[in-house]
């Protein structure tokens, strides 16, 4: 190192905003201790603030992870809905509905235009569409038995 050179000071360093006062002074004293103890002792006393960084960090997470979830045990005491219980009978009857009043038209237009491939084409879109909402609401649908049984406990088994 340079003779004369002089380490700076947390706050000519950058214009910090002092969101930690408490941390912002443990760095002051580190650059102070690295002044007074010299090079020898520089790793140790970055390591020790290093880990005090660590510590303020994972406080501060810790602190994130509990707000968070104590927002969604509100969330949930409130009574707010899950995804799988947005779907309603209502929600269900309603799409049937929709989906056979297009079927009308689609089948005329697909049948008008390529007679039974069009038709057959068209009722397999409707199909399809009608299958992916009733797999999406209810994902269980279309798994086997065996699959539905095992992921429930039997009174068989030991």
């Amino acid at each position: 190192m340079q003779r004369g050179f002089r380490l700076p000071t947390v706050g000519s360093m950058t214009p910090m905003d002092a969101r930690d006062p408490e941390l912002k002074k443990e760095l002051n004293a580190t650059l102070q201790a690295r002044r007074e103890l010299g090079e020898e002792y520089e790793s140790a006393l970055v390591d020790s603030f290093l880990e005090k960084v660590d510590q303020r960090i994972d406080g501060a997470v810790d602190r994130r992870l509990r707000r968070q979830l104590a927002e969604q045990q509100m969330v949930t005491a409130r009574g707010a809905r899950s995804p799988k219980s947005t779907d309603s009978f209502g929600e269900r009857y309603g799409f049937g509905i929709v989906s056979m009043v297009l079927a009308i038209p689609l089948s005329a237009i697909g049948g008008g235009l390529a007679n039974l491939p069009g038709l057959l084409v068209a009722w397999a879109g409707i199909v399809g569409v009608n299958a992916f909402q009733a797999a999406r609401t209810n994902p269980d649908l279309f798994r086997g038995r065996r699959h539905r049984r095992s992921s429930q406990d039997s009174d068989w088994e030991g």
